[in-house]
């Protein structure tokens, strides 16, 4: 390849610097958003009636509305999911392991990551920059009270509207799996609920509680980020693909995978 060719720019090492920090800047931009979020959050000046309205228009569109939805979605899958869990396990003689691995994997793992991406998909990556006014578009620091306005009620509604979805949906499978082990009779609930709760010990719902909020988080700060960023930088997407989208799922992989890590390792 000729060194002056349009493909050979992209070897060169000053281009690797300039990209690092570029990301290093943007992901600093976002971890600062974060931590004024954080401190807003706990000011009690941020609960004013204006912004307590805000937060309960977000809950309401972040979650009544696609709570119906998200429940029956994740109740058809989990019930496919239960039935393949059950036959596999009875057909290599695992069945007393099967209720304790759903619950595991299901009502610990995959709803609350489902539910942050359809709170992603139907709230968080729904904001744009056409809704904050120009100041704040452009400000090398973000006005504090557009933040307090605008930002802390999407933190605070998609923390509630992720762990509304992932308990209520959570609690539909336990009842689906139930079910599907034992039966239409109470005659299992002994064994039930001491499975459950064997799962349940203290330390791992405190972790489920910090995941799902942590989850919440990342919906309403990343996308916000990286719209603000672009804007300010006067940066023009080159596809129809939502800004923050891709630094999104790999920050709620990146928070799954540690979850699993503190757990299980």
């Amino acid at each position: 390849m000729h060194p002056t060719s349009p493909h050979s720019r992209y070897l060169k090492p000053e281009q690797w610097a300039v990209t690092f920090m570029r990301t290093l800047s943007s992901w600093w931009h976002m971890l600062h958003l974060v931590g004024i979020a954080l401190v807003m959050g706990f000011s009690r000046s941020t609960y004013r009636q204006a912004n307590r309205n805000a937060t309960y228009r977000y809950i309401y569109t972040g979650t009544w509305q696609i709570l119906p939805w998200f429940t029956l979605l994740a109740a058809l899958l989990s019930l496919v999911l239960i039935r393949i869990v059950i036959v596999t396990a009875l057909s290599y003689g695992l069945s007393r392991y099967a209720l304790e691995m759903m619950v595991r994997v299901l009502v610990l793992e995959l709803i609350p990551l489902s539910a942050a991406l359809f709170v992603a998909l139907r709230a968080g990556l729904a904001f744009n920059s056409a809704q904050l006014p120009a100041t704040a578009q452009t400000a090398a620091v973000p006005d504090i009270m557009q933040l307090q306005q605008d930002l802390v009620p999407r933190v605070i509604a998609s923390a509630f509207s992720v762990m509304s979805l992932a308990t209520v949906s959570g609690l539909i499978v336990l009842l689906l799996a139930y079910i599907n082990v034992y039966g239409i009779t109470p005659w299992g609930l002994l064994d039930y609920t001491r499975t459950v709760g064997r799962v349940f010990e203290p330390a791992v719902t405190l972790g489920f509680a910090l995941k799902t909020l942590l989850f919440g988080l990342a919906v309403a700060v990343v996308p916000t980020a990286a719209i603000l960023e672009n804007a300010r930088c006067n940066v023009t997407l080159s596809s129809t693909l939502q800004p923050g989208a891709t630094r999104l799922l790999f920050v709620l992989v990146l928070i799954e995978v540690g979850a699993l890590a503190v757990k299980y390792i």
